[in-house]
């Protein structure tokens, strides 16, 4: 199934991109074949578990189920946590490998609700000196001396030389940080709603004021679900601004035009296919766009 994307779509995002007037957002779809995918790591869990119920594909409540038959809901973080530590980063010089796509591009904010550090590592890889920041969307101690831990210099404004990778949902290395369970994903809804220091004014700006790409997620999945809905009114602030995501076609026209609908409504071109397809697409036409820009 083709991209729904226009050439006029794909001129404006490279424009953004050249103007450092892009947020790309990195899922799960990023690291497919390295770390297991949601529902696989999810029925994995549950077979392991005796999770009783049908929705044995959900990350979240199997998650969730783990948590509270266990009394301690550290022991899915800490599970998945262990589990990226033992797992080696991709091979950055493959061709169109999507951290490595991503981090070729000159942008100061990259966001991502991937838990690795990837793109960091990516980024390093393209001799830039990234800083990694978490989310303060619970009162962890950890979380706290993390943050208090930056330098000052990383603390300024981030450049495309010095890019800031803003880790929404948590990383590996500070389990506390982890949004994994359904309890997980609430609370971070409710709490960056009503603490405005849970986002950085930059990222703030970042989400309000750049267009949005998202990479890497599918819609059914909590972490994309719960990203857009704590970018409801960052999107109604930028309806101006050009957003698009990345998705796997679903497998019938009609589902395909029910969902096309569904993020217009937020002013979001999808297209429609595969991350590995896209980060090959937008190689190629960055490539070519810096090639017309240079003469």
């Amino acid at each position: 199934m083709p991209d729904t994307l226009t050439d006029n779509d794909w001129t404006l995002l490279l424009e953004k991109i050249r103007d450092d007037k892009c947020t790309p957002f990195l899922g799960a779809g990023t690291c497919s074949g390295l770390i297991p995918l949601g529902g696989d790591l999810a029925r994995q869990w549950a077979k392991e578990s005796d999770f009783p119920f049908d929705d044995k594909s959900d990350l979240a409540r199997v998650a969730q189920f783990i948590s509270i038959k266990m009394k301690d809901t550290t022991v899915p973080k800490t599970k998945l946590a262990k589990m990226i530590k033992n797992v080696a980063p991709p091979d950055f010089n493959i061709l169109h490998e999507p951290h490595s796509v991503i981090a070729d591009l000159p942008l100061s904010v990259f966001m991502t609700t991937n838990y690795d550090s990837y793109l960091t590592k990516a980024l390093e890889h393209r001799n830039k000196s990234p800083t990694r920041v978490i989310c303060r969307w619970n009162s962890s101690l950890e979380i706290q001396e993390y943050l208090a831990k930056l330098k000052p210099e990383q603390k300024s404004t981030p450049t495309p030389q010095k890019p800031m990778v803003f880790h929404l949902h948590g990383i590996s290395d500070i389990v506390d940080s982890m949004v994994l369970s359904e309890d997980d994903y609430l609370d971070f809804l409710i709490n960056i709603s009503k603490d405005q220091k849970a986002l950085p004014a930059r990222i703030q700006r970042a989400f309000s004021g750049n267009s949005l790409l998202f990479v890497g997620y599918r819609i059914a999945d909590w972490d994309f679900r719960v990203l857009f809905r704590s970018l409801v009114t960052y999107l109604e602030r930028s309806i101006s601004h050009l957003h698009i995501s990345v998705q796997l076609p679903p497998e019938d026209k009609v589902s395909q035009e029910t969902l096309d609908e569904y993020f217009a409504i937020s002013n979001i071109r999808v297209y429609w296919g595969t991350c590995e397809a896209f980060v090959g697409d937008l190689s190629r036409r960055w490539e070519a766009f810096r090639r017309q820009e240079n003469g």
